[in-house]
């Protein structure tokens, strides 16, 4: 695995994101019912708005998973906690596997998509507002340094709904770099006091 981002392009890119999207595993992206013009729309809008960037991750040169980044303040999430400088939110989609599943893929893009955030030293703290429903991200949240803040309403994604229940949760710089490091930043006492 090898994983690098690049600004996603509407038109271009717009084929694999529908892709990804309009299926139903990606459900709580909210465009399982769209098409291929609502794709080039919907990030055509993001790619004009100057504080919401969406990037593709690729893999060996592979499209392989979407990454939005945004600025809390300029967002719904602006109006359900205190946004602290250095905030920056977070969207994730991983493609579906091309072929069997391969254990531990999801994590290892999620520890890349978090080093690229806070590849920028003015990231302090990543913010992530997923579906209470979407458990399987709630894992993979709490695997890489997430710590829940609440469950908040926001406007809906979904067409079908008339607002969104997002699990607020933050992961700060030092608890992502503790996820890749559980030994060395373990208290003495979970190690017995043993110098590693």
């Amino acid at each position: 695995m090898s994983f690098t981002f690049r600004a996603v392009d509407p038109v271009k890119d717009a084929p694999v994101l529908h892709s990804w999207v309009s299926q139903e595993y990606a459900r709580f992206w909210g465009m399982v019912g769209c098409v291929e013009q609502d794709v080039v729309e919907e990030y055509t809008k993001i790619a004009a708005a100057g504080h919401h960037q969406a990037f593709l991750g690729l893999d060996d040169g592979v499209p392989s998973f979407l990454m939005e980044r945004y600025l809390p303040e300029a967002s719904p999430l602006a109006d359900v906690y205190e946004v602290q400088p250095g905030d920056i939110g977070m969207h994730l989609l991983v493609s579906p596997p091309d072929g069997d599943p391969q254990p531990g893929y999801t994590t290892a893009v999620m520890r890349a998509v978090m080093a690229e955030l806070f590849a920028d030293p003015a990231t302090r703290r990543v913010v992530v507002e997923p579906d209470a429903r979407n458990h399987k991200i709630h894992a993979l949240n709490e695997k890489v340094g997430f710590r829940p803040h609440g469950v908040v309403t926001l406007p809906a994604v979904d067409p079908s709904e008339d607002h969104k229940q997002g699990l607020l949760s933050f992961c700060s710089r030092e608890d992502f770099l503790a996820t890749l490091t559980p030994i060395l930043a373990a208290p003495a006492g979970a190690t017995g006091g043993v110098d590693q």
